[in-house]
C-alpha cells in the first residue's frame, strides 16, 4: 500500500525515508512559492497538493495525488491574483474590498468551463477531467497527469527546430479533430500554443492549459495570459467577435511553427506590417494545399479567416489530385502575405460512387487540364523570375545601393548577385540580416541552397545571422549550400522555484551558476516561520524564464530583533514553549484532523491521511 509520507511532493514517486528524489532531485525540505497553497494541504479531504507546476492570473497548477484512488494528478486552482489574496496565516482566499462581484462571475465560469470537460470522455487529444471541488473559498479541478514535454520543448530538441508536414499531420491533425467537439459544446480555448500541447510518453498530443475567457482577453478585470504570435488579434482587445475562428488562428499559428521553426510575428504587430511569410525553402517542400490552409486560418481580421474546424481540416488533407478536380484555380483572400504567388485551392467537391463512367471521363480531361495548366504555369514561372531578377538587380544598383552597401565603381561586394555567366556567383554578406528576409529571396533561393542552425547571441536579435559558412565576396558555383548561423536572441534561464526556504548561500551559488546576477537584501521578521539566514522570496518571480544575466533580488531573513524585556504583569511567572516548526497551529484550516479511536485521552489527535 502507497503511504502518502513516502511520496515526492514533484513527481510524486515513492522515495521511501530520503530527503532528497532520487528521480528528480526535489527535496522534501522545500517551500512552496507564497501566496500558493503549502505541500502537503489538503483540498477536499481528497487531494494532496505536491509542488507548484505553473501559475498565470487566473490561478495555479500543482502536481497532486488522489488519496482515494492513489495516483497521481494535476489540481488546478482557481487564484486570480488581481482579485484575491492568500495570507501567510489563512489557506482560504481572501477577495480584494469591491472586487466580490467580479470574483463570483469568474469563479463560475471557472466552474462552468471544468464541468464542461469533464463530460468529455475517451477524446485522444483531450486530458481527462476527474472531478470538480470547491474548498478554500474557492474551485479546483482535477485532472489525469500526463508525463511527458510540451510541442515547444519537443520542437526545440530537435536538431533543425522544425519538422515535416507527414509528423506535424500525425501529432496535430487528432488536435484539430478535438477542437471541432469542444467547439460544438460551446468551448473556446484562446490559448492554443507549444507550450499548452504536450506530447506524452505514448507518442499522443494532448490539450491543456485551458483557461476561462476572463484570463485570456486583454483590458479585462484579470491579468490575461496571452501568447504572443498565437493569440488572435480580437483577444486583445480590438473589433472583432471571438469565436471558434480565435482557436483555428491559434493553431495556425502553432503549425507554422512546427513546419518553419520559428515562432510567427504577433498579430498586433501583423495589423499595421504583415511580413508573416513562408520562406521558399518551405514553400518548394510543402504541399500548396498546406500553404493555402496555412495562410486563410492566419489571417489577421476574424471576418477573413477560416471559420470552422470542419473547413480547415478540409483544407489541410486536400490531395494534389483531389484539389486539382476543381480545374480552376481562385484568387486568394484578401490581404494574403507569402513569398511566392500561391493559388488558394478549394476545397474539392464531393464525388458519388455511382457516377463511375463520368469520373473516368472527368479523369481524362483533369489530366489535360492539368497538363495545359502545368506548362502555363511553368512559362509565367519562368519569365516573371526572369523580369523579377532583372528588376531587382537594377534596384540594389539604383535605388537601394545605400542600404546593400553599394557604391558604383567602388569595386565593393553587393549583398545580392546574380550567376556569372559561366554558372558562378559570388556568396553576398548576410551577417546581420534577417534569416527570413535572405531565405524568402527568390534571387537568393535561386543561387544558393540554404541551411540553418540555431544559437544564443547577446549581440545579435533572434532571427538575425550570426555567421555564414562560406565568406561574402567568395565566388560558387551556382546551387551550393551555405550554412546560416541564426541567432536565438538572449539565452533565457529559468528562475527555480524551490530556492524559497533555502540558505542564502546556497541560493547565491545556484543562482550564480546558472548565469544570474544576485543582491542581497535582509529583511526583519518575528522569527516564527524563518530561520536565520533563510531565503524569504526573491524579485523578479520565482519558476519563470529570464534573460542570463537578469538581476535577482534575494530577500533573506536576517533574525529577529531582541525584544524589549518586561515585567510580567501578573502575580505568577508562566513558561511560554512555542510549536514546533513542521507542527502548524491547531486551528489552521489548512489540514484536516480526528479523533484517535485508540487512544484513551479524548483530546489527542491524529492528521488524517
Amino acid at each position: 500500500m502507497i503511504s502518502t509520507d513516502n511520496l515526492c511532493m514533484s513527481c510524486m514517486r515513492e522515495i521511501g525515508d530520503a530527503r532528497q528524489c532520487p528521480y528528480c532531485g526535489y527535496h522534501a525540505d522545500s517551500a512552496q512559492i507564497p501566496p500558493y497553497l503549502p505541500v502537503r494541504t489538503v483540498v477536499a479531504n481528497r487531494y494532496l497538493v505536491g509542488k507548484l507546476l505553473e501559475y498565470n492570473g487566473e490561478g495555479a497548477t500543482y502536481i497532486g495525488w488522489d488519496i482515494s484512488e492513489k495516483r497521481a494528478v494535476n489540481i488546478r486552482e482557481f487564484f486570480p491574483d488581481a482579485i484575491a489574496i492568500r495570507t501567510t496565516t489563512a489557506l482560504t482566499l481572501k477577495v480584494m474590498a469591491g472586487s466580490e462581484a467580479v470574483f463570483a462571475e469568474c469563479n463560475q465560469s471557472f466552474l462552468e468551463l471544468w464541468t464542461k470537460l469533464s463530460r468529455f470522455k475517451g477524446l485522444s487529444a483531450l486530458i481527462n477531467v476527474t472531478d470538480v471541488v470547491e474548498d478554500y473559498g474557492t474551485s479546483y479541478a482535477i485532472y489525469e497527469y500526463v508525463e511527458g514535454v510540451t510541442l515547444r520543448e519537443y520542437l526545440l530538441s530537435s536538431k533543425t527546430g522544425y519538422v515535416s508536414w507527414e509528423r506535424a499531420r500525425q501529432l496535430l491533425m487528432p488536435i484539430l479533430s478535438t477542437l471541432g467537439t469542444l467547439h460544438s459544446a460551446g468551448i473556446i480555448h484562446r490559448g492554443i500554443s507549444p507550450s499548452t500541447l504536450i506530447i506524452g510518453r505514448d507518442g499522443k498530443v494532448r490539450i491543456t492549459g485551458f483557461g476561462i475567457w476572463q484570463s485570456r482577453s486583454q483590458r479585462g478585470d484579470l491579468n490575461a495570459q496571452i501568447y504572443p504570435g498565437y493569440a488572435a488579434i480580437e483577444q486583445y482587445g480590438f473589433e472583432g467577435q471571438q469565436g471558434p475562428w480565435t482557436d483555428i488562428y491559434a493553431f495556425g499559428a502553432v503549425l507554422y511553427r512546427t513546419l518553419i521553426g520559428s515562432d510567427p510575428i504577433d498579430a498586433t504587430e501583423r495589423v499595421t506590417n504583415d511580413k508573416l511569410m513562408v520562406p521558399g525553402k518551405f514553400a518548394e517542400q510543402l504541399p500548396a494545399y498546406v500553404i493555402n490552409g496555412l495562410i486563410n486560418a492566419l489571417q489577421i481580421l476574424p471576418e477573413d479567416r477560416t471559420r470552422t474546424v470542419e473547413q480547415l481540416r478540409a483544407e489541410l488533407s486536400a490531395s494534389p489530385v483531389a484539389a486539382a478536380s476543381e480545374s480552376v484555380y481562385t484568387s486568394p483572400r484578401k490581404n494574403q502575405t507569402s513569398p511566392i504567388n500561391l493559388p488558394v485551392i478549394n476545397t474539392p467537391a464531393a464525388v458519388s460512387e455511382d457516377d463511375d463512367e463520368e469520373d473516368e471521363e472527368d479523369e481524362a480531361q483533369l489530366r489535360e487540364i492539368r497538363r495545359t495548366e502545368r506548362k502555363t504555369m511553368l512559362k509565367t514561372v519562368a519569365i516573371c523570375l526572369a523580369i523579377g531578377i532583372v528588376i531587382f538587380v537594377i534596384l540594389i544598383f539604383t535605388v537601394f545601393r545605400d542600404d546593400f552597401g553599394i557604391t558604383l565603381g567602388s569595386g565593393k561586394v553587393p549583398d545580392t548577385t546574380a550567376a556569372d555567366g559561366d554558372g558562378t556567383a559570388t556568396v553576398p554578406d548576410f551577417l546581420g540580416k534577417n534569416y527570413y528576409d535572405v531565405t524568402s529571396n527568390p534571387v537568393f533561393t535561386s543561387l544558393y541552397d540554404f541551411e540553418s542552425q540555431y544559437e544564443y547571441s547577446d549581440e545579435f536579435e533572434k532571427n538575425y545571422i550570426i555567421r555564414q559558412s562560406i565568406s561574402a565576396g567568395t565566388p560558387v558555383n551556382s546551387g551550393t549550400t551555405i550554412v546560416l548561423t541564426v541567432s536565438k536572441g538572449k539565452e533565457q534561464v529559468e528562475l527555480p522555484a524551490d530556492i524559497i526556504g533555502s540558505t542564502y548561500d546556497y541560493v547565491y551559488k545556484r543562482l550564480v551558476n546558472l548565469g544570474f546576477e544576485v543582491e542581497r537584501k535582509d529583511a526583519p521578521g518575528d522569527g516564527y516561520y524563518h530561520a536565520p539566514d533563510e531565503v524569504i522570496s526573491v524579485s523578479p518571480a520565482a519558476g519563470k524564464s529570464y534573460d542570463k544575466g537578469t538581476k535577482v533580488i534575494v530577500m533573506v531573513y536576517a533574525g529577529a530583533e531582541e525584544p524589549e524585556t518586561e515585567e510580567p504583569t501578573s502575580s505568577f511567572d508562566y513558561d511560554y514553549d512555542p510549536p514546533l516548526e513542521d507542527a502548524p497551529p491547531m486551528d489552521d484550516p489548512g489540514l484536516d484532523y480526528v479523533p484517535d479511536e485508540n487512544s484513551e485521552d479524548p483530546n489527542l489527535i491524529i492528521e488524517n491521511n
